[in-house]
């Protein structure tokens, strides 16, 4: 747990922390087993060297101490070769963040990315340029790497991720020239674009405040105070309905749910009833998909 979130006040630490270590502790999974090729090495060399790009990089100016860093992962299926050199895949993207006075993590996002195209040959450099398009592979790194610190900063603080969401649209519309697959605004709702775009909607920045509200006040307080923090829990989901009001395909949402679903469950199966049934009823209307909410209910 990051002692300097809760010894000082948020808003001085994140502000002022100087720099010191890199950020993210990312782990990097390559499944390659569609792949038929007597050279393997190549698969082992991008799980290090995508690693590496996104553990070893500086990618803000604040100060992280080793137990700090950011935990989160990337898991690579790579479906098709078209030829050496050239990979199709798809990727699953989470990060992780401790919940204070407990010895449990919170996935924060568990996002599913199938649009990746892209190039490596092994032991290539991997250049990179935030104000420029190099390459699909490290743009498509750096907007996770973004993403990643937003979703971090936001559940400590409100609207705390802002500088890191505006990153990853800066690299998203750089990459738009690229036309590669996921760039696209038009392309499809549940694209990477997509997703920073929904980050940015000032119509949906509740959506972000209540990663605050959920974590910060609700999570890392459930320990000591549970129903007040099952009151807040059933707050944010008062809010994320009247957000899917609106705008009921965001994938901001969905990827909310695809999230926290298990996570909501459990918590908002115990405590008061009305609370429960409230609960129940805003989660049954909004992610109909998931019977698994029937058990708030049913004890």
């Amino acid at each position: 747990m990051r002692a300097f979130v809760f010894l000082i006040t948020l808003a001085a630490l994140w502000l002022s922390r100087p720099a010191f270590a890199q950020e993210l502790n990312c782990k990097v999974v390559i499944n390659a087993d569609q792949i038929q090729t007597s050279d393997r090495t190549v698969f082992k060399d991008m799980e290090r060297a995508f690693a590496a790009f996104l553990n070893t990089r500086k990618w803000t100016n604040d100060n992280f101490k080793v137990h700090e860093k950011i935990t989160c992962a990337i898991f690579l299926n790579i479906t098709k070769m078209p030829s050496i050199g050239s990979f199709t895949a798809n990727a699953q993207v989470t990060v992780a963040r401790p919940v204070y006075n407990s010895n449990y993590e919170t996935v924060l996002l568990n996002f599913a990315d199938r649009d990746w195209e892209f190039e490596y040959l092994e032991s290539q450099p991997m250049e990179y340029n935030d104000n420029t398009y190099i390459n699909n592979l490290t743009s498509m790194l750096a907007f996770y790497a973004y993403i990643i610190l937003a979703m971090d900063y936001d559940s400590f603080s409100e609207m705390g991720g802002t500088p890191f969401v505006q990153k990853a649209l800066i690299v998203a519309n750089n990459a738009q020239a690229s036309n590669k697959p996921g760039w696209n605004p038009l392309s499809s709702t549940r694209s990477r674009y997509s997703l920073v775009e929904n980050m940015n909607n000032p119509q949906m920045a509740d959506l972000r405040k209540n990663s605050y509200t959920y974590h910060r006040l609700a999570l890392d307080t459930f320990e000591k105070t549970p129903d007040q923090s099952r009151d807040k829990i059933v707050e944010v989901l008062r809010n994320i309905k009247r957000i899917w009001t609106i705008y009921p395909n965001s994938i901001l949402l969905i990827s909310f749910f695809d999230t926290k679903s298990n996570e909501l469950t459990q918590i908002l199966s115990e405590g008061n009833l009305n609370s429960r049934r409230e609960a129940y009823d805003i989660l049954s209307a909004i992610d109909p998909k998931r019977t698994i909410y029937q058990s708030i209910i049913s004890k």
